[in-house]
């Protein structure tokens, strides 16, 4: 009896409810991973932007930026996000421009900012900028990126001027793997 039993269970797990798989909807399968990443950031003093007793009102610089030039890489790419966050507390504004550059330096785009002078509480923009499509294009044929800072005019700055100017950044990269 106890044998019969256990041939009947077996039996009713064999024939009970299933469906057909369907293995084709693996070719509808779509992912799309999200990355964040730092970019660039600077903390620069009040004071930096004296140089001999004399004010500076223009910094810049160029970085390397060769990140989308891995076909397998960019090629999945569906859109990027470069967040700028920027703090001040110095009693100037600025004009600070953010360009995307060829090998040859030539500004293939241009993203510009102005961040108005502290007047008491530390002033904070915040931009985020998108890329997709034709524009998305734009920053795969990206190899270099440079920041030109420009001091408006104001109170001038000396040795002993107070205050930061800072730039934090990150871009957050949406790929599509169809």
């Amino acid at each position: 009896m106890n044998k019969f039993l256990k041939i009947f269970i077996l039996s009713i797990l064999f024939i009970s409810c299933s469906s057909d798989l369907d293995f084709n909807q693996v070719n509808d399968l779509k992912l799309e991973p999200v990355a964040v990443a730092n970019l660039a950031a600077f903390d620069i003093k009040a004071s930096q932007f004296v140089i001999g007793g004399v004010e500076q009102s223009l910094v810049g610089d160029v970085m390397n930026f060769d990140v989308f030039s891995d076909v397998d890489f960019s090629k999945n790419l569906s859109r990027v996000d470069l967040f700028f966050e920027f703090n001040n507390t110095i009693s100037r504004a600025y004009n600070i421009s953010f360009y995307l550059l060829d090998d040859n330096n030539t500004k293939l785009y241009t993203i510009p900012f102005f961040v108005p002078a502290n007047t008491g509480s530390p002033v904070v923009i915040s931009k985020t900028e998108i890329f997709e499509n034709t524009k998305l294009d734009i920053l795969i044929k990206t190899k270099k990126v440079g920041f030109v800072i420009t001091m408006l005019p104001g109170t001038p700055l000396t040795d002993a001027s107070v205050g930061n100017l800072k730039m934090r950044s990150s871009a957050t990269i949406y790929f599509l793997a169809q």
